[in-house]
């Protein structure tokens, strides 16, 4: 059975570090003299296409804008929704070692979708893939990666969407359905084949401490949140076409190299594997406190797990030997072992605009390593 198309052998979450000149100008956004915007998306355009050119050459197919127009894997997506506004930070007991909490939204009014929010820039990636690419051999695919819809809904719960909008949540979840649908129509039409939805909140719901906050805040069983969110979902990516590949990245936190929730996939595993109608599923699997990989077992026979064993949260690079072991371990628990899984790094390398504690040449270097322990595993066609 072959990997679903756009998927690879050796993947990635999509996030890379910013460039300085990236980061310098997005330092002026909340200043008195802000760089105008215009004069940002050029100089995002112009570091855009060196990291595409950056991953090709580093060996990966599947590329992405290394999410460089973004402070927030989240935030930036999600207030281009008609009806949601950012206010403030959440109150939260995730507050990382560096003092900083994530923003908070908040759904002021009806949900809306105006006009295709990554439309755009995939167009601009796509140009400049095909140019990264010309003469190669090899296929490269071009991935969008956008916020899974429960992370509207999970952080703030009721109490951050407006009851005069909406007097009750049904109403909410069937608009939120529909403004991802038009999302996912909009790329489509602009010829993306392959999206992926981040979602934070299913792998928070392995963490015991996170699933008690979840029932007090929501006001119901984190396993019946777990089902919830799974129909969510599927409603947001239902009127797919048949050829769009839809993959979702659970993840437990990576800010700055800093986690957030521990737990194995256990509680949310049977939902997440049976239940839920994406293609591919991108784990972070880098350490212990993501478990063993036992959930594994509920795997169906025709989707794929990208196995993110390797770790983009630490500089010095993984021992080739350990992950080659581990992907065998991961494989003995899948119905058709090797074949069914994928390789990655756990998380991308900047989930902020901040990005981990490492340097451009040690990711690269990261990149380069994953890419041959792939070939060692799998051979050297990465798309089969």
């Amino acid at each position: 059975m072959p990997l679903p198309a756009g998927v690879y052998r050796a993947d990635h979450v999509g996030s890379f570090l910013r460039p300085q000149p990236i980061l310098r100008a997005r330092e002026t956004l909340d200043t008195s003299t802000p760089m105008p915007a215009a004069d940002l998306r050029k100089l995002e355009d112009e570091h855009i296409a060196s990291v595409v050119q950056n991953q090709v050459a580093s060996g990966l197919q599947a590329v992405t804008d290394g999410e460089f127009r973004r402070a927030w894997f989240h935030i930036d997506f999600l207030q281009h929704l008609a009806g949601v506004e950012r206010h403030g930070s959440l109150s939260s007991t995730n507050v990382t070692s560096h003092g900083v909490t994530p923003p908070k939204l908040v759904v002021v009014g009806k949900l809306g979708h105006p006009e295709g929010i990554q439309v755009e820039d995939y167009k601009f990636v796509e140009s400049v893939r095909t140019q990264a690419s010309q003469g190669g051999a090899k296929t490269t695919t071009t991935k969008v990666c956008i916020p899974s819809p429960t992370m509207v809904h999970f952080r703030g719960g009721r109490e951050a969407i407006s009851t005069e909008a909406y007097p009750t949540l049904d109403g909410f979840f069937e608009d939120l359905v529909k403004v991802y649908q038009a999302e996912i129509a909009d790329l489509y039409a602009a010829g993306c084949r392959f999206v992926q939805l981040d979602d934070t909140n299913l792998a928070y719901l392995c963490d015991e401490g996170m699933r008690s906050e979840a029932a007090k805040r929501h006001g119901e069983d984190p396993q019946k949140l777990t089902k919830h969110y799974a129909a969510l979902i599927n409603g947001a990516i239902s009127k797919r076409p048949k050829d769009m590949v839809v993959g979702i990245h659970l993840c437990r936190g990576n800010f700055r190299s800093q986690w957030f929730a521990e737990g194995g996939y256990e509680p949310v595993a049977e939902v997440l594997f049976k239940e839920l109608d994406v293609d591919v599923y991108f784990l972070e699997y880098d350490d212990a406190r993501s478990g063993d990989f036992s959930p594994l077992r509920f795997l169906p026979e025709n989707k794929t797990v990208v196995l993110g064993v390797m770790s983009s949260k630490k500089a010095e690079l993984d021992d080739k030997a350990d992950i080659v072991k581990r992907l065998n371990e991961a494989a003995k628990f899948c119905p058709r072992g090797l074949e069914q899984l994928c390789l990655s790094h756990q998380c991308g390398f900047s989930s902020t605009m901040e990005g981990n504690d490492l340097t451009e040449e040690q990711q690269w270097a990261k990149v380069r390593l994953e890419v041959e322990i792939a070939k060692e595993v799998w051979g050297d066609d990465l798309s089969v």
